[in-house]
């Protein structure tokens, strides 16, 4: 039986209110486009409130190369009481450290300062494409049934490319043998006494990640040093420490990299943990990610109990929250018009064409303890092209966030918070500049006239290493 479907029209509809959705939308609400911002869960944010720390926002000299509107949330977020800012972990990375809970409050804040519609809860079934590469529209679905959403221009922020992918963009999935990086579930624990945690850093560094930037001229036992006069509990407990490497060998812990530790919430004595893994798994196989929540939380558990009955500073520490959704770290990348590439990321290279930088280093997660970690040279940044968000074949979608064009290992840097957000904001701005000047296709946008838009909004194109 035929069915008539509700349409609405707006100049510019962004799918996924992640990490770049909500840059996206905000970037091209600010620059006046009638914006709609669709989230298939049920709340704003996805791993900006997971309870992560933001990575990509500094290179590993510490300079700021992400700004806009990701500077902004922070803005907030420290007015509000619960930002704690970059700290740095002395091994690779500043990740800018900050209350989730409160986070969470802070996004739909701003969403909601800015008027921008958004549809919780409803899910991007189909889409409509004409033969020229254009997309007329996509349908949702939510408990008010199926609607038409039409728009000028799609962000696709899905993380998976879901928009481009049903539309007909050409994509990558996974690496060359079928492998993917492990999916986690992030957790927190409370009633940490900080003290004794760095105090342990600093007596048995043998037991923690350190010193791996090619910015750090200094020892391990440096290293610790300096994580106990920050008195921030930012560093990695190793696998191939004998505690850690201990519990694993006796079956006490699942095969892991590391228990990465960062601090959430200095009045609670709170931290963050990202330890469990299960790799291999194609997170857009609902079924099969579903399953792997059981695993997921089992392991949780047993690493509580790790730290609880193992680790210094956390003989009091009990449970406070755990990550809403499964964190992803691989599934799509949509192929665009360039690909960021790994030697580029790898050299620190700039480009006239850049719109977002990236400065993490090359992040491989395999399966058990092995983890790949290639610096940026020289601690330095590089220049992310406005082709990488450009899909092949598509006229008026964008892509944004960890689904960008890309090789794998560029991949891996490129992936975090960081990079979702700046990459979110020039999607954004993008499509914001192809509604107003009226063009058929966002290949038209000039770069200029982008990165012009971009740096008065406050993001970082320039004057870094």
């Amino acid at each position: 039986m035929g069915q008539t479907l509700k349409s609405k029209h707006y100049d510019v509809v962004v799918v996924g209110g992640g990490s770049a959705g909500v840059a996206a939308a905000i970037s091209a609400k600010k620059l006046g486009a009638n914006v709609l911002l669709i989230e298939a869960g049920p709340a704003l944010g996805g791993e900006l409130v997971s309870g992560l720390p933001i990575d990509g926002c500094l290179n590993s000299r510490g300079e700021w190369i992400v700004g806009g509107g990701a500077r902004g949330l922070f803005n907030d977020l420290d007015a509000a009481g619960g930002y704690i800012g970059p700290v740095f972990d002395w091994r690779l990375i500043w990740g800018v450290c900050l209350d989730p809970e409160m986070f969470k409050l802070v996004i739909v804040e701003t969403i909601s300062k800015y008027q921008i519609p958004v549809l919780l809860y409803t899910f991007s079934e189909d889409v409509v494409v004409d033969n020229s590469g254009r997309v007329q529209g996509i349908i949702v679905v939510n408990k008010n049934g199926r609607t038409l959403i039409t728009a000028d221009v799609f962000v696709d922020c899905t993380g998976d490319g879901d928009v481009a992918m049903m539309a007909g963009a050409d994509f990558l999935h996974g690496g060359d043998n079928g492998e993917f990086q492990p999916v986690t579930l992030v957790f927190r624990m409370t009633n940490v006494d900080y003290k004794g945690y760095i105090t342990h850093v600093r007596d048995h560094p043998e037991e923690f990640i350190l010193g791996e930037s090619p910015v750090i001229d200094m020892t391990a036992e440096q290293c610790a040093k300096e994580i106990y006069n920050s008195g921030h509990p930012f560093a990695g407990i190793s696998a191939s420490g004998p505690l850690l490497g201990r519990a694993i060998q006796s079956g006490e812990m699942f095969p892991c990299t590391a228990v990465y530790v960062w601090p959430t919430s200095v009045q609670r004595r709170e931290v963050g943990l990202n330890t469990t893994r299960i790799a291999n798994l194609d997170a857009t196989d609902t079924e099969n990610l579903s399953k792997a929540l059981s695993t997921l939380t089992t392991q949780v558990n047993m690493a509580m109990r790790f730290l609880q009955t193992k680790v210094p500073g956390f003989e009091s520490s009990y449970l406070s929250g755990v990550a809403p959704r499964i964190g992803i770290r691989e599934t799509r990348r949509i192929l665009g018009e360039e690909v960021l590439e790994t030697e580029a990321v790898i050299a620190g290279e700039k480009r006239e064409d850049g719109i977002a930088k990236g400065g993490h280093h090359v992040d491989i997660h395999g399966a058990g303890t092995s983890q790949k970690r290639i610096p940026v040279e020289e601690g330095k940044s590089y220049d992310i092209p406005y082709g990488t968000l450009i899909p092949r074949k598509l006229r008026n979608v964008l892509v944004a966030g960890r689904c960008i064009s890309s090789t794998r290992e560029a991949n891996g840097s490129v992936r975090v918070m960081g990079q979702c957000m700046a990459t979110g904001e020039a999607a954004g701005a993008a499509a914001a500049i192809a509604v107003r000047n009226d063009l058929a296709d966002v290949r038209d946008v000039a770069i200029s006239e982008l990165r012009h838009t971009l740096r008065d909004q406050g993001a970082v194109l320039d004057g870094t290493h």
